[in-house]
């Protein structure tokens, strides 16, 4: 692929603290197709719609969505009514979700907080003729993967040697040196799961990936590498930690990985708002895992937390 074609479309949240570089949609230009991977959520719409129009497009032919979640796809039913033409590829089980958000909505503010859901905006329904999942993206040589992890609906799409990888790696952040990564694992989280996707895209070998939250890297095997890595270290740390009662224990766990996980560690030298912004989502990561490691039996819990 022609990566002077590929565009990343920042979505920041002005209103909400660290909210940048954060969100992003990104937009291929090709000679005879155009597409566009993560739209976001309602409130960014105006900005993509914007932004998408400056670069000369005026016909979207596919939209696909990594996963269902607000702040890759509540946006996806309005960016449709701007390009009625778009077809929105979606995991199989997602798409009875966005073509009747309502519960998705509901689990959205209960899970995010009224605050922050709102932010986002509400979830607009996405026409049901417009979605579908295909392996094979129509003549675009894209190929999609279902990759359950992060969430149970989630997919990462190929194009060429390109993995648009939503959160199957969890969430990068860009430093002038070195390397922060960290996993994403709200609930409900199953580590094989999660390391059966990851050990699938290694398998695809891509020579470069997108993360949605945030950047293209170059090597996306090594990045898939240690996110396999850190989720085997992170469930470890909650294992190690797990008979520690209250609010100590979340307090407990950041500590060990701060000590043992030399990618996480790089949060402090993140700007201020962004370490807010992650200590806010970090929470829900650890619940993800908390419930995961509560589920096993004692004696497997026990062998985690040994290594």
């Amino acid at each position: 692929m022609d990566r002077s074609r590929l565009s990343c479309i920042d979505l920041d949240q002005p209103s909400l603290e660290g909210f940048r570089k954060f969100i992003s949609s990104w937009l291929y230009q090709g000679d005879d197709f155009t597409i566009l991977v993560d739209p976001g959520p309602l409130s960014t719409i105006p900005r993509l719609c914007s932004e998408i129009r400056r670069k000369g497009v005026e016909h979207l032919d596919y939209i696909l969505l990594t996963h269902i979640h607000i702040d890759h796809a509540g946006g996806t039913g309005a960016l449709v009514r701007e390009f009625p033409g778009a077809k929105v590829i979606c995991h199989p089980e997602g798409v009875r979700h966005m073509t009747a958000p309502e519960k998705l909505w509901e689990g959205t503010r209960k899970v995010l907080g009224p605050v922050l859901a709102e932010a986002y905006g509400e979830i607009v329904p996405v026409p049901a003729e417009n979605i579908g999942y295909e392996e094979t993206v129509g003549q675009t040589g894209v190929r999609a993967f279902l990759t359950p992890g992060h969430a149970q609906h989630h997919c990462s799409y190929l194009l060429d040697d390109l993995l648009f990888a939503g959160e199957v790696a969890g969430v990068h952040c860009e430093l002038e040196e070195g390397l922060y990564m960290r996993p994403a694992t709200p609930p409900r989280f199953i580590l094989q799961v999660a390391l059966d996707s990851i050990g699938r895209m290694i398998d695809v070998a891509p020579s470069a990936m997108v993360f949605a939250h945030y950047g293209m890297v170059d090597d996306g095997v090594k990045h898939l590498q240690i996110a396999r890595n850190q989720l085997l270290l992170w469930t470890r740390a909650v294992a190690v930690n797990i008979d520690m009662g209250g609010s100590n224990r979340e307090g407990a766990i950041n500590n060990w990985l701060l000590q043992h996980d030399e990618y996480y560690r790089n949060v402090e030298r993140l700007p201020k708002d962004i370490i807010a912004r992650e200590r806010y989502f970090l929470g829900n990561t650890l619940r993800g895992l908390i419930e995961y490691v509560e589920s096993l039996p004692e004696e497997e819990r026990q062998a985690m937390a040994a290594g």
